[in-house]
């Protein structure tokens, strides 16, 4: 019997989400009172469209909500999707995620917070890509980072220029010749498609690999791509939205922080919460503004207003006046691939981020192991622990026998962490293995190894 999914939001996350999920074996209905965003669902996704208002019981009336196995408000508005999910769960739907933007409701001292209106999970998209943002200030030659097994193993994103020693090798050889380093090439993108690529796949230029490695080696690996890290000084923000403040209160007292910001109501308005913070009023496209604060001496710049566009060119200006590392934030997917081709070093987008977490949530509450999407790059990780009586120990199979199409990046046994890159690294009983592989490949990975 399929899963019933009500989302309530058919923006940019819930559209995402409703695309993604409707590939699935899920029962898709979504509401929304914007009748273009319900025809672009109508459209293109297999889902029942509802108009009208996600806060309102009348809408509710005339679905079975009992049969709801998951509720999902997504609206850009926490006070629709807290009033939704109180009436929802006396509609009697079974579990409730949601969608909030204020991080007031997770301050400890929070006169309401998301239990009292029955939300059993909370998904902060500002924060999330926050997060994502300073890993990435922190780990300056990456696209993308993420940590797995509290922080043991990082999965790093990196961009093979034409000058990297990688490029024009084998993956195999690679292994050989870095003893040292041990790590796996768990997915490449190439020509706007990702892959899982195999011991015989060469590196080219312009690839973007995402390597699996011990966390305390990320530093070598980004030298052994050609890319080794650079000490981060000075940070220019473009914006004053969520996602600018957000950074600023957390970077502000570890590096020299400048805030670029159009609106001077804006800059007077949050100056007083963001003391080590430089604010300064004025067009982050004026070249003359950029110079006069010397631009060539900022080391990080990150793109975040709300408008992709503006976001676009500043990246590409401050670029061309030399900045090493250019961040920039999107909200809607139509400019991933194009904003990968243009020099940006990183793309981060909120929505993405947000869509990623609800997947991460509903996959694993389904199934015996713990799922995490990577929709930018198609692309899912599997962290899966390893049964006695598998298909992998009763047919004696050995790591090599392992399905090219499934990449085991990294096996975790009594908090020790093995790579398993050559020969002599085997799997146990009970093993926690991280996996990367395509949506399609996931059962194939359960059914070896549960």
């Amino acid at each position: 019997m399929s899963i019933k999914i009500l989302l309530v939001g058919a923006g940019e996350v819930g559209f995402n989400l409703a695309r993604y999920l409707s590939k699935e074996n899920y029962d898709i209905t979504v509401i929304d009172n914007n009748s273009d965003k319900c025809n672009r669902i109508k459209n293109t996704i297999d889902a029942h469209v509802i108009e009208g208002d996600g806060a309102s019981q009348r809408i509710y009336e005339n679905i079975d909500m009992q049969n709801i196995d998951y509720f999902l408000p997504l609206t850009r508005h926490d006070e629709v999707n807290l009033v939704a999910s109180k009436i929802a769960k006396k509609f009697g739907v079974k579990k409730i995620i949601s969608r909030l933007r204020n991080t007031e409701y997770i301050h400890k001292n929070a006169v309401l917070k998301p239990k009292e209106f029955n939300i059993d999970y909370v998904t902060y998209p500002e924060k999330a890509a926050q997060i994502e943002i300073e890993s990435l200030v922190k780990q300056t030659s990456a696209v993308e980072v993420q940590e797995f097994e509290s922080n043991l193993i990082t999965l790093i994103g990196i961009k093979l220029e034409v000058s990297s020693p990688l490029v024009g090798r084998a993956v195999k050889n690679v292994y050989l010749s870095n003893p040292f380093t041990p790590h796996i090439c768990a997915v490449i993108y190439r020509n706007d498609e990702s892959f899982v690529p195999h011991k015989n796949t060469i590196y080219k230029k312009n690839d973007v690999v995402y390597f699996v490695v011990d966390t305390d080696l990320v530093d070598d690996v980004q030298k052994m791509a050609g890319k080794p890290p650079f000490k981060v000084k000075n940070i220019m923000i473009l914006g004053l939205g969520k996602i600018a403040r957000l950074l600023a209160k957390s970077l502000q007292y570890d590096y020299n922080v400048k805030i670029v910001e159009k609106e001077s109501y804006k800059a007077k308005k949050y100056s007083s919460t963001l003391e080590e913070s430089l604010i300064l009023v004025g067009d982050g496209l004026d070249h003359e503004l950029l110079e006069s604060e010397n631009i060539h001496d900022i080391d990080c710049f990150i793109a975040t207003t709300e408008n992709e566009k503006t976001n676009m060119l500043a990246s590409l200006i401050v670029k061309h006046h030399g900045v090493k590392q250019v961040i920039m934030h999107i909200s809607t997917t139509d400019y991933i691939k194009s904003v990968r081709t243009i020099g940006v070093d990183a793309v981060v987008s909120k929505n993405i981020s947000a869509v990623n977490e609800v997947l991460k949530i509903i996959q694993t509450n389904q199934e015996e192991v713990e799922i995490s999407r990577f929709e930018d790059i198609d692309i899912d990780s599997l962290e899966i622990t390893v049964k006695e009586n598998c298909k992998y120990f009763t047919r004696n199979y050995s790591i090599d026998n392992i399905p090219e199409s499934i990449c085991l990046s990294a096996i975790t046994r009594n908090k020790k962490v093995f790579i398993p890159n050559n020969s002599k690294i085997h799997i146990e009983p009970n093993d926690k293995l991280l996996i990367f592989l395509k949506p399609e490949t996931i059962s194939k990975a359960e059914s070896l190894f549960l």
